[in-house]
């Protein structure tokens, strides 16, 4: 199966990474191409078979599997370029969440399905969210999950949590990572650990954390509860933290899903034209 990607910025260079670290598939089978070549190039000097299309219309020529992994705005124009090259034998996956795969659907005629990624793939572990269009093939569901199986853990998703479960799976990684490091420089403001210390003490605690749960040692409930002894150090800091985090985790979803609204509003005049 050849496997084609435009699109290799931060995403689509991750999922390039990802799918031939993790063994799914091999360099080979795939082909790759973005608007700045130099990035699509820098891929080929890791991975030396991989090929570099001219194009997306040559990238989707030459795929039996696309990943379209450019901004939401974008998507209308590149399927207006590569609808030619997308007979019904192939699938087409998109991996942004403002643009629907009934929005595809209305473009072109192979199988559609949109998996949004996370950037926890790139070391084959979290989840990747699956949407499968509504004319989909049975046979792509089950290629495209075993696929995305070999990279993270694939989880079909109802299109109405499209955008909470993007927050918690793709952006997540992000938000916590702000709220890591701001950890670390308030120790550094307050204390007289020095930055690399604490970034070694912190980055380690994460990893032990996200393995006590992988593992199935604790919940995030008895976890708390475990280290939380009544009356203890612990119990202090989290009496600021209820006391002073307020709503913060409500205005993140508010915000990003005003955002989203934005996006999927310009989306919609675009596929409304057609």
């Amino acid at each position: 199966m050849n496997i084609g990607i435009i699109g290799t910025g931060n995403m689509g260079t991750m999922l390039v990474e990802a799918l031939i670290d993790g063994k799914a598939i091999s360099p080979s089978s795939m082909i790759i191409t973005n608007r700045t070549k130099s990035k699509a190039i820098l891929l080929k000097d890791k991975y030396k078979k991989i090929r570099v299309g001219a194009n997306a219309e040559e990238v989707a020529a030459q795929s039996d599997l696309l990943f379209l992994c450019v901004k939401p705005l974008d998507i209308y124009k590149m399927l207006d370029k590569i609808h030619p090259h997308l007979s019904p034998e192939k699938c087409l996956i998109s991996i942004t969440s403002p643009v629907s795969t009934s929005q595809i659907e209305k473009k072109v005629s192979c199988s559609i399905v949109r998996v949004i990624p996370s950037i926890t793939n790139r070391a084959l572990a979290g989840v990747s969210l699956i949407t499968y269009g509504e004319n989909c093939s049975g046979l792509w569901k089950t290629k495209v999950e075993k696929l995305i199986s070999k990279i993270s853990v694939p989880v079909c998703i109802d299109e109405k949590i499209t955008r909470v479960a993007s927050d918690i799976v793709s952006c997540g990684p992000a938000f916590f990572s702000y709220l890591l490091q701001s950890f670390i420089q308030a120790a550094v403001k307050e204390t007289e650990i020095d930055n690399e210390t604490a970034t070694i003490f912190a980055s380690e605690m994460i990893v032990g954390l996200g393995a006590l749960l992988k593992q199935g040692h604790y919940t995030l409930p008895s976890l708390q509860e475990k280290v939380s002894v009544k009356g203890g150090i612990t119990g202090e800091g989290i009496k600021v933290l209820d006391n002073e985090l307020g709503d913060v985790f409500e205005h993140i979803f508010q915000a990003t899903h005003a955002k989203f609204k934005e996006d999927l509003d310009k989306v919609e005049i675009q596929f409304s034209n057609q």
